[in-house]
Parts: C-alpha cells; sequence; structure tokens
C-alpha cells in the first residue's frame, strides 16, 4: 500500500501523494539515514524540538534537496517524528503510524483540512511520521502564525506548567471571533475538530494545538488540523479531553453526564449552540460522525498498525461513538406507525415497538427526544391513546435502532 493514503497496489508514493508532500516529485518512502541511535544522536540533537505527548516526543526538521529528503536546521519544509522514547509511553513503537492513522481519518473520513502527511521509514526500517508544514511559503519564509496559548495570553510565566491545558473549546472559539473576518467557517471548522478528537480519544488536543495563520491575502484563518492521533493508545489513562468544551459542563445537573460521568451528544449540541451555529448545521455535523462509521473501521483494519494496536484503538473508537447517541436524522426513517424496532440503549437494555407522533412532537424532538409505544401496549393504545403507554425515548441514549 502506499505509505501515504494506503491506496493498495503501490511500493512508495502514490502520484497524489507525492503532489501534496513534495508537488509532484518523486521522493522515496524510505530515508537515507538510520534512526536516532547512540552512534548518530548528535546530529539529531542539533535539530531536535520537543512535541507533546505528555512532552515526550520528539520532532526533526527535513527540507527536500532534489528528490531526497535531509535534516536541516533552517529552512525546514518538514517535521520528522520518529518512534519516542518507550519507556515514558505504552505502545511507543505504534506512535508514528497513530497519527498517520489519525490524520487520514481526519482528512479523509472526517473530510477536515489537515496537514499533509505520511508515513516514512527510516534506511534500519524504523518508521516515523513525516508532514509538511503549512506556515512556510515557496520563497521559503513564513506565514505568521500564533497558538491559541498565545493569543489568549497563557505561558509558563503568566499560568504556570499545564498553560497549554488551561481554558475551554468555547473559549477557543471566542478568539476565533475575535481574531478571524469568516467567522462561522472557522468556528464550524473547530466544532467538527472537537468532535473528532472526542471520538477518536485524542485527549492532547491542548490550546497549542490549535492555531490561527496568515494567509496570502494577510487575513487570519483557523489553521489546518494538526497533532492529532488517538492519544489512549499510548495513554490509558488519558482524560478525555485536553480542555474543557465549556465552563460548566460536567455540572452534575446535566442529566447525561450524571448517568454516565462523561461527554454525550447533548454537550456537543450546547457547544455548537456556544459557538453560534446554526442547529441545522450541527445536527450534521454529528450524523457524520455515524454515517462514515464503516468507513473509519474500514480504516483501522487496513492501517499499518499492529494487530494489538488495532485492536485497542477499535475498542477506544466504538467506545465513544457508542456513547454519542444517535441523531435525529439517523432516527428520523424509523418514524412510522407501522415500523415495529427494537431499540437498543448505552447501557444495553432493549425494548421494541413502533414510534408514535403527536402533537407535541415536533418539541420533543428538538431536544432528541421521541414519543415511543412498547411493543405489548400497543393495542391497549389504539383503542384508547391514552398518552400514559407511551415511552419518552432520549436520542442521545440510544446506541442502534434494528427494524423487526
Amino acid at each position: 500500500m502506499c505509505p501515504g493514503c494506503y491506496k493498495p497496489d503501490h511500493d512508495t508514493y502514490c502520484p497524489n501523494c507525492c503532489k501534496l508532500l513534495f508537488d509532484g516529485k518523486k521522493v522515496s518512502h524510505i530515508l537515507s539515514f538510520d534512526t536516532p541511535a547512540d552512534d548518530n544522536l548528535s546530529i539529531f540533537q542539533e535539530k531536535t524540538k520537543r512535541l507533546s505527548i505528555s512532552g515526550v516526543q520528539l520532532k526533526y526538521s527535513l527540507r527536500l534537496e532534489g528528490n531526497e529528503l535531509v535534516l536541516t536546521n533552517k529552512g525546514g519544509q518538514y517535521i520528522l517524528k520518529p518512534i519516542p522514547p518507550g519507556i515514558q509511553i505504552a505502545e511507543a513503537s505504534q506512535a508514528p503510524e497513530n497519527e498517520h492513522l489519525t490524520m487520514q481519518i481526519a482528512s479523509r473520513a472526517f473530510r477536515l483540512d489537515t496537514a499533509s502527511n505520511a508515513l516514512i521509514y527510516f534506511k534500519d526500517g524504523s518508521p516515523a511520521y513525516i508532514t509538511r508544514r503549512f506556515d512556510v511559503k515557496e520563497d521559503g519564509s513564513k506565514y505568521p502564525q500564533e497558538d491559541m496559548a498565545q493569543l489568549s495570553g497563557r505561558s509558563k510565566q503568566t499560568v504556570g506548567e499545564n498553560f497549554k491545558y488551561e481554558g475551554t473549546y468555547e473559549e477557543i472559539g471566542g478568539l476565533i471571533s475575535k481574531y478571524v473576518t469568516a467567522t462561522i467557517p472557522d468556528l464550524e471548522n473547530l466544532f467538527k475538530v472537537v468532535v473528532f478528537n472526542y471520538v477518536m480519544s485524542n485527549g492532547d488536543a491542548h490550546l497549542k494545538n490549535f492555531s490561527l495563520v496568515q494567509g496570502p491575502m494577510g487575513d487570519y484563518h483557523l489553521s489546518r488540523a494538526y497533532d492529532l492521533m488517538s492519544t489512549v493508545l499510548h495513554m490509558p489513562n488519558e482524560s478525555d479531553t485536553a480542555l474543557d468544551l465549556y465552563k460548566g459542563d460536567m455540572n452534575v445537573d446535566n442529566e447525561f453526564y450524571a448517568i454516565h460521568g462523561c461527554y454525550g451528544q447533548p454537550h456537543f449540541r450546547e457547544l455548537g449552540r456556544r459557538l453560534g451555529l446554526m442547529p441545522v448545521r450541527i445536527e450534521r455535523i454529528l450524523t457524520n460522525v455515524f454515517v462514515i462509521s464503516d468507513e473509519v473501521r474500514s480504516m483501522i483494519s487496513d492501517s499499518f498498525l499492529s494487530e494489538k494496536a488495532k485492536k485497542k484503538y477499535l475498542e477506544a473508537y466504538n467506545k465513544k461513538l457508542k456513547m454519542m447517541g444517535l441523531t435525529k436524522t439517523i432516527i428520523f426513517p424509523y418514524q412510522g406507525d407501522e415500523k415495529d424496532v427494537c431499540l437498543t440503549f448505552i447501557r444495553g437494555e432493549n425494548i421494541t415497538g413502533r414510534f408514535q407522533s403527536m402533537d407535541k412532537s415536533g418539541v420533543l424532538e428538538k431536544d432528541n427526544k421521541y414519543l415511543f409505544i412498547e411493543t405489548d401496549k400497543i393495542e391497549q393504545y389504539k383503542k384508547t391513546h391514552d398518552p400514559q403507554l407511551l415511552t419518552l425515548v432520549d436520542g442521545d441514549m440510544l446506541v442502534n435502532i434494528e427494524l423487526q
């Protein structure tokens, strides 16, 4: 497979990946030097910068000379991330492909605007993750870029060691509204990335992983998504998100959080509302999470992860997808008087029956709630139309609907 996009029947980068990564040049997926080790470490250390999975991952700068990628300490066009030190994180050898797979899912399944990326190999066969810098112009100069920690005035000096984890995604939305001219598209993109990170178990999407970058016309916009990975694969006890969605998002009076102790669909609808997104757009984005689930599972299966890592990655994905419930768009096709269905809820319980429409159904559905009549009460309801025979079903708590 192509080590950039998994396209079959390619033993190196396919033409499209060559175009995205190297402007069409044919560049080998094997570097001309070995992975960092005792005998060559000094060469790498000259170009070292630290990156976060809790600060343990290293990155190096590369530039393209002709058709060959070389290490550089200036004029870098690419970032190279080898396997991080194994003593500090679990499944360290899987980190390059974890990031590559997660970025590919973001781009191809979720349709997020991401930094171009691929898997690449050192001469000794060790894998690494490579991504093209999106802040570098054709002449080698850089577009101005500031991350959300900088824009919010947070640093070690002002807040402390954990400065990049202080804040909320709603606050990032406020910074976008303040500094970006085309506000709504960028707020929607922010919302998509936050939803993606939750569903894919990226618990390290902190303030420095969101940036505003200046475009060719001088205006600022939200940068392409970068540093996306399923961090739970390496940090099993990682929190669900690096930042709170919004202040008070974990209040115990929130019905979903009180029951499950984690975020669910109602939290993301509320975040979208606070960001100023139209309900129809929020619904469409959340529905897409379910529509593409088979594609995501297929990509995980086809990836270069080990079988053990694939299993963990898939388990984490399925768990988060389950907690998202079902949207009104997913539920709507099953709403018919003659459609008997089996509903499965997050905690595993099942009920069978039919959705029932009434005058107040439209009001309920705005909160993703539906009237339902269980099978053993259908005949009695037909005779009496007693509303007490109806069950109120919460779509946020549903996992599956199956026709009977």
